[in-house]
């Protein structure tokens, strides 16, 4: 894959709009992203339902609140009925667990990752098990503006399974920055535009997103020679 053949297929998917340079063009495009990244979440954990898992942001200077239509549901609701806010979601918390609760939501107003299982109540009464993480969120110039995270409803799950879930996320999540950095580093572009093109890639050979990174990196391995090895460490000896 090259540049030239990466770019042309983010042109494709963001159609004849995408190459007149418009705000409403770019806006177009930035949706997209947003959207893979959301379904990037069910291609990571392979859980094959997509309403177990749902996305959520939160924008510090703001003070806004984003969920995808999954984490709507959880709580009970329809797609674009309420609008979510802390107070909203600690509303829904389980009066056991508010607590807790209350400290994973500091964390997540002050930009910190975080990890949580615990119970909410949705709007029909119905206790549910759900496993919160977040992590947080840069813009393109590294600037603290949020966390982003994913919601697992694992109301049907057994212990076992909670603790499979998270080991996951995270083995995969490594993977991926791996090689989210490689194509950084290959082709001078941003965070986000390398996460595209693995999402782009995953979905053109029908692989998860994990397996895809795992493959690239290994083909990436498998092609260094002793040069690219004596670069690598020629450039991180002379650091200063």
């Amino acid at each position: 894959m090259t540049v030239n053949s990466e770019n042309e297929a983010l042109r494709r998917r963001g159609g004849d709009s995408a190459r007149d340079g418009s705000p409403e063009a770019s806006e177009a495009m930035m949706s997209d992203v947003e959207e893979e990244e959301r379904s990037a979440v069910d291609l990571v954990l392979g859980l094959g339902d997509p309403q177990k898992v749902g996305r959520f942001q939160f924008f510090m200077e703001s003070e806004r609140w984003e969920w995808s239509d999954a984490v709507a549901r959880m709580h009970g609701y329809r797609p674009g009925e309420v609008r979510p806010s802390t107070g909203l979601l600690l509303q829904h918390k389980h009066p056991e667990d508010r607590e807790h609760v209350a400290a994973v939501l500091d964390q997540i107003l002050r930009g910190k990752p975080f990890s949580s299982r615990h119970r909410i109540i949705d709007t029909a009464g119905r206790t549910r098990c759900v496993v919160v993480v977040g992590d947080r969120m840069l813009d393109d110039d590294g600037e603290l503006i949020g966390t982003s995270g994913f919601y697992v409803d694992v109301t049907d799950s057994l212990e076992s399974d909670i603790k499979n879930v998270l080991s996951a996320a995270a083995d995969a999540r490594a993977t991926i920055e791996q090689a989210k950095g490689v194509l950084m580093a290959a082709y001078g572009i941003s965070a986000r535009r390398a996460f595209d093109i693995l999402v782009w890639r995953s979905q053109e050979t029908n692989l998860k997103l994990r397996d895809l990174a795992g493959r690239f990196l290994d083909a990436v391995a498998s092609k260094a020679s002793a040069d690219t090895r004596s670069e690598v460490d020629r450039a991180l000896l002379n650091l200063e």
